[in-house]
């Protein structure tokens, strides 16, 4: 197996520090609102990778956090005139219902920042006591990016370049610095918002830390796999690197993955462009095994670029999967003989080989596309060479073969009972009958029904209105 490590720009055969066991971190969301599609990329990835593993037969432990105390949540908890955990539980309860209708598995341990403050204080003040971070007048507490030597090498940067042009990380504070590149552990409290006590001041962690702690704490001072998207190499995975090595003096993470951006319509996805897609909103157009899928379409490491059409390819992809396991199905409760029969070998062997090449694509930096493409080349095969005369013993076989792979994939193969936009209509066109002829209980019985089907229904002064939840 070989993985394209982000730290050599290179892919390297994978080689864990304890045989048989594969731990792996990935950076989770902060949770101030419904994870967008841009965030679902890396769950599903990461997730996919951490199956595939385990289809090798090995033991993984997956750290997955959420920050649940940051400057957007506080922002929210204003705006809303509650306290920052309701909004972080709220939707870490979200995230987790999102995470389940895209097959995303819970990990292993889902660490929330505000419950590992006090080991963030601890290897705060260990980077201090050894030279690697300083306290500033008002309690900042700061990393002292020059005592780290090697800053710079997962980014590629080196300090000369980052000195002009260090503003995309400032912070406020800015002032106690030694030098502009250094990046902040610990801050001082603001009016009305929450902190804790540490031995420099009233505050709360940097977000950097957080993560670097809670590696430390659920999978030790190194690790075989960090990942995120792209957009986390600098500065927080950079950061990362310089607190883990200067505080734990090991290296911290063998091999670095991260995901590439996902494009609307050939575009960055921006709110103020009127293209920014929360994973619930494209679950109330398509089954989020469609969204699963399509993620899968391409390369990790590639931009991937969300449209309609795309996303109509990888339904109508997916549906042939579910046709032909639906097929297969129906020959297995007909088919006798537990035996291959004449003709039957050299089909077994191609089913084989098929399933060779999905491995080889999957154990070449897991190229899920090429994967997938196999896994296309199976169920032709399927429908090609399973007829009502097959024995059971192919059908078995090469049903087994689908289910295994579209497992490693997260992908479901038991069909979910399409609830089609008439059916619905009819159904609310019912209600609105039952309650204009005061049929009250009926009304209710079938708001009951829909909401079973997961349709959720709003009054409104232009009308009744439905969605999927």
């Amino acid at each position: 197996m070989k993985i394209f490590n982000t730290l050599s720009r290179r892919k390297e055969g994978f080689v864990p520090l304890e045989p048989g066991k594969v731990k792996i971190y990935v950076c989770g969301p902060t949770v101030y609102n419904l994870i967008h599609i841009g965030n679902a990329r890396p769950m599903i990835i990461f997730d996919t990778v951490r199956r595939y593993f385990e289809y090798k037969g090995y033991q993984v432990d997956f750290v997955s956090n959420f920050t649940d105390v940051d400057d957007k949540i506080i922002k929210k908890a204003m705006e809303e005139g509650v306290s920052a955990d309701v909004i972080s539980k709220r939707y870490i309860a979200e995230c987790k219902k999102d995470m389940a209708g895209m097959n995303v598995r819970p990990a292993t341990t889902h660490p929330l920042a505000t419950e590992e403050i006090g080991g963030m204080i601890a290897m705060i003040q260990t980077l201090i006591d050894k030279g690697h971070a300083y306290v500033a007048e008002d309690g900042t507490v700061y990393f002292k990016v020059k005592s780290f030597k090697d800053y710079g090498k997962l980014s590629h940067k080196n300090l000369d370049e980052l000195q002009s042009g260090f503003r995309e990380i400032k912070v406020t504070g800015e002032a106690g610095k030694e030098d502009p590149n250094d990046f902040v552990l610990w801050k001082p409290k603001k009016e009305g918002e929450p902190y804790w006590e540490s031995p420099w001041c009233q505050g709360r962690p940097g977000w950097h830390i957080e993560c670097s702690v809670m590696a430390k704490r659920y999978l030790g001072d190194q690790i075989d796999i960090h990942a995120g998207g792209e957009d986390l190499i600098f500065p927080h995975h950079e950061n990362e690197i310089a607190q883990s090595e200067a505080a734990n003096e090991k290296p911290f993470a063998t091999y670095w993955m991260h995901n590439g951006f996902l494009n609307i319509d050939n575009k960055k996805m921006s709110k103020s462009l009127g293209n920014f897609f929360t994973v619930r909103e494209i679950g109330e157009r398509y089954d989020l095994q469609v969204l699963r899928f399509f993620m899968l379409s391409a390369h990790y490491r590639s931009p991937l670029n969300f449209s309609a059409d795309l996303m109509e390819a990888s339904k109508n992809g997916l549906e042939r999967i579910l046709t032909a396991v639906e097929r297969l199905d129906g020959v297995l409760e007909k088919a006798s003989g537990d035996t291959l029969i004449e003709g039957e070998a050299e089909h077994a062997a191609s089913l084989q080989a098929l399933v060779e090449k999905f491995e080889g694509a999957m154990d070449d930096d897991f190229n899920t596309a090429d994967g997938v493409s196999a896994l296309f080349e199976i169920v032709k095969l399927a429908n090609t060479a399973v007829t009502p005369a097959s024995s059971k013993a192919l059908a078995a076989q090469v049903r087994e073969k689908i289910q295994k792979l579209c497992d490693c994939l997260g992908i479901v193969t038991e069909r979910r009972a399409e609830i089609l936009d008439e059916e619905i209509e009819q159904m609310i066109a019912a209600r609105q009958q039952a309650r204009k002829e005061k049929n009250f209980a009926l009304a209710d019985e079938l708001r009951g029904k829909l909401s079973d089907m997961g349709i959720v229904l709003e009054d409104t002064r232009e009308g009744v209105k439905w969605k999927r939840v």
